[in-house]
């Protein structure tokens, strides 16, 4: 999905702005195309510094379009007397910038993007620095490509077979009625359920897909295969297709397939789609292909998930840290959970009552986006805490029902290892807006609402609800930052019991009545620790405004606000002054920094240590003092999926596809690794985890490359697809906190990974069958570059 194509439709709308040629507003409407521009190219682990660069240069092209004509830009927040737009606030929502590039004029738009596509600015999220680099013109092409899932889906064997077992039913019965087949596409991806729709006997088909460089690989499919006479690749959006004789379809379709959907079944715009295609697109009566979805629910109370939305007590040295009242009042985000909740075990939550039918979307019939909410009844099963629910659906490809392919977590088989696997299709798990108490035979009513893009749930009790009166509950909203700041992994490692216990023992081990300690970790809790331990003077540093008034509020809730002064600058900005004249006894970081994406992001302390060196103490502790990169050849059960070429799907040549996802994949001079939550996806290791690189806090940032060789013996029989990396964070001499492996290899190479950070995975060229004797290994070569941050690294598997 692009960048664009990622915002808020309402958003978009509302965010269009008129060009000028020649005009003031022309360069000013510059300012702005390049500030979209600059924000595009940022990697996703934006520093906030980055982020103010764009925000002062989107702020003055702003006010000079504004100078120009008053209301031209209509999207920003108003001041609150004229026209004049308000200053952009600390978190202006970033996806207001793409759609000011989009809805410039096409030739205003060609003049600019050769010469804006030359140099990049990317906010550095090891460094904190603004890298200016040289990209290629096709850079977002190629990287758009690389990230896509278009392969998980095509080695979805279980989606694939359902859809043609649907499709050739849809068309069999409109051929029985005597009528010819005609059939829209809409998402069509690499034509593949076009080709089926004409094997089955379509007479022709309206294959639509937005994304220019998938249809232009979809016209190649079909031609390979034979199917351009019957075949049309329509590159554009579904509600911009006309019909007629000058339209892009001649006549009205009589079967419409899609495939829309994302984990919350709605998220890609499903909804308005289909609303669009029954008005203009389609006849009335058409099949569809799915006919139906249908939305499961279930409540549980589970300590673990409820742990990634609130914020829980924690015990240090006696006395109790506990969250701020407006944070365990608060709804939380808005936005979904999606995991892979098969990777949850049934014993880490606990049904409070039955898997409910909460509703269902007949494809066939016209469909609406508007604002619906749906309610289920039932009987508590248990006595506990309503905290979260989960939720997945089921598509019916039939009217019948009887070709159903499901989003069911594999626990719910009676033979688990049966159940299909996907990536592109999971599981949701929603955050009830409180925790509700019940007991075993309370009638009790769960609802879930959904606009055109998003569904939320609510719980009440069946004695509280007034069918006459209840309004459907609001969209769940955050009004207490800490959502905002804290994504649910990291509440998760907040409240990490075993974590925490690890950074408190190691902060009294290091910790005198005369310490001066200073926080440098995003969002931390550590200056809080540091204080309840005794510190004489805690500091910390928030690059974000949000997130220093998160901790704020946390040590007002514990009274303690004043033993902690906490400073909205960046390290290298810090003064003697600052800390009233005092030097840094105690240097401390998790490290966590919100930016990073791969795990040696978080080497950002490293720098944050050296901008600090002249404020440390000759004896200063650092904390971590030192952190070792890790790597370990792995088997993956199902992940490689994502990144395997196709060849065949169900008797359709789709290389062409496997050949364009590998030229972008080959675009980079070296092959990079890519963040996964190792956890969701279970792997086997194939060699011993080994560090191969260490990197000492104690010491600036060096000036020259750190590099390292050396192997990986494979000692375990499997097929080897790639490598995983992590970081491990010596705290001191004898604590270390993992953000990868948490638990010994398993004599099969069984793994347990820790749920909070996201590993790095390599996936290697092609994989390499190990016999387990030792004798071949996989060779690896890194190199640490000081100037970028950046870790270089290359595998290959070398045999004897």
């Amino acid at each position: 999905m692009s960048p664009v194509s990622e915002c808020n439709p309402t958003v978009v709308k509302s965010c269009t702005a008129k060009h000028q040629p020649g005009s003031q507003q022309q360069s000013a409407q510059l300012g702005v195309c390049l500030s979209a521009f600059y924000f595009t190219k940022l990697s996703p682990t934006t520093k906030t510094s980055s982020i103010s660069v764009l925000f002062a240069l989107f702020s003055s092209a702003i006010m000079s379009i504004e100078a120009a004509e008053p209301g031209y830009i209509t999207c920003l927040p108003s001041s609150g007397s004229g026209t004049t737009p308000a200053p952009l606030p600390s978190a202006f929502p970033v996806n207001l910038l793409f759609p000011v590039v989009q809805n410039t004029s096409a030739e205003f738009r060609n003049e600019l993007w050769p010469k804006m596509k030359t140099f990049c600015g990317r906010a550095n999220p090891t460094t904190g620095a603004l890298d200016w680099v040289e990209e290629s013109e096709e850079y977002d092409y190629h990287q758009e490509i690389a990230r896509s899932c278009y392969a998980d889906m095509l080695h979805d064997h279980d989606r694939n077979e359902k859809y043609y077992q649907g499709i050739r039913a849809a068309v069999a019965r409109v051929k029985a009625r005597g009528e010819k087949v005609v059939v829209l596409d809409i998402g069509t991806g690499t034509g593949l359920l076009s080709m089926m729709a004409v094997t089955a006997g379509a007479d022709f088909c309206y294959a639509v897909e937005v994304f220019k460089p998938m249809a232009e690989a979809a016209k190649c499919i079909v031609k390979k295969n034979g199917f351009s006479e019957k075949i049309q690749i329509i590159n554009k959006h579904s509600t911009d297709v006309t019909v007629g004789p000058d339209g892009d379809m001649q006549t009205k379709a009589n079967v419409l397939i899609t495939e829309l959907f994302d984990t919350e079944l709605i998220g890609e715009g499903a909804l308005p789609s289909y609303e669009h295609a029954h008005l203009n697109l389609v006849q009335e009566g058409c099949e569809a292909v799915p006919h139906r979805a249908t939305v499961y629910a279930q409540l549980v109370e589970s300590e673990l998930l409820w742990s990634w939305a609130q914020l829980q007590s924690v015990e240090v040295e006696g006395a109790r840290m506990v969250p701020p009242p407006d944070v365990g009042r608060c709804a939380g985000a808005h936005s979904v959970c999606d995991i892979q909740l098969s990777q949850v075990s049934p014993r880490s939550f606990t049904p409070l009552g039955p898997l409910c039918t909460m509703f269902s979307v007949d494809f066939s019939k016209p469909v609406s986006s508007a604002l619906q909410s749906h309610s289920s009844k039932f009987a508590a099963q248990s006595d506990g805490r309503a905290q979260v629910v989960l939720s997945w659906w089921d598509l019916d490809m039939d009217p019948s029902g009887s070709i159903v392919c499901t989003m069911a977590p594999s626990w719910t088989y009676p033979e688990p290892k049966t159940a299909p696997w996907r990536d592109h299709w999971m599981q949701s798990v929603y955050f009830l807006p409180a925790e509700i108490r019940v007991t075993e035979g309370d009638e009790l009513s769960l609802t879930v609402c959904h606009d055109d893009y998003s569904l939320w749930y609510s719980l009440q009790s069946d004695s509280q609800q007034d069918p006459q009166t209840e309004a459907p509950p609001s969209r769940p909203c955050c009004t207490c930052q800490a959502h905002l700041v804290w994504t649910r992994p990291r509440f998760g490692e907040l409240n990490d019991r075993r974590r925490t216990a690890s950074y408190v023992s190691a902060l009294r081990s290091v910790l005198r009545e005369d310490s001066v300690c200073l926080g440098v970790s995003d969002g931390s809790l550590l200056p809080v620790f540091a204080h309840m331990l005794g510190a004489k003077k805690v500091y910390g540093l928030e690059n974000s405004r949000m997130s220093k008034q998160v901790i704020e509020q946390v040590l007002e809730a514990n009274s303690i606000k004043g033993g902690v002064q906490l400073l909205e600058i960046r390290p290298e900005q810090l003064t003697s002054n600052d800390l009233g004249g005092e030097q840094i006894s105690v240097l401390m970081g998790e490290p966590f920094f919100s930016t990073s994406l791969l795990p040696w992001h978080s080497l950002s302390f490293w720098y944050c240590r050296t901008a600090l060196a002249g404020l440390l103490r000759p004896n200063a502790t650092i904390l971590p003092c030192s952190a070792t990169l890790h790597v370990m050849a792995v088997e993956f059960q199902d992940l490689w999926r994502i990144r395997a070429p196709c060849g065949t799907c169900e008797g359709f040549d789709v290389t062409p596809m496997d050949e364009m996802v590998q030229r972008s994949l080959d675009f980079h001079e070296s092959r990079e690794a890519e963040p996964h939550p190792l956890w969701e996806y279970p792997c086997r290791a194939l060699t011993r985890s080994t560090a191969v690189m260490t990197f000492d806090f104690t010491q600036c940032v060096p000036q020259e490359p750190i590099t390292s060789q050396g192997s990986l013996p494979l000692i375990r029989i499997g097929r080897c697809h790639g490598v995983a990396l992590w970081m491990e964070y010596h705290l001191t001499d004898d604590i270390t906190v993992s953000a990868g492996l948490i638990g010994p290899i398993g004599e099969q190479g069984e793994c347990e990974w820790s749920r909070h950070r996201k590993q790095g995975v390599y996936f290697l060229r092609s994989p390499w069958e190990s016999s387990g004797d030792g004798r071949a290994s996989v060779a690896y070569s890194f190199t640490f570059e000081p100037g970028s941050g950046d870790i270089k690294m290359d595998f290959n598997v070398d045999s004897q």
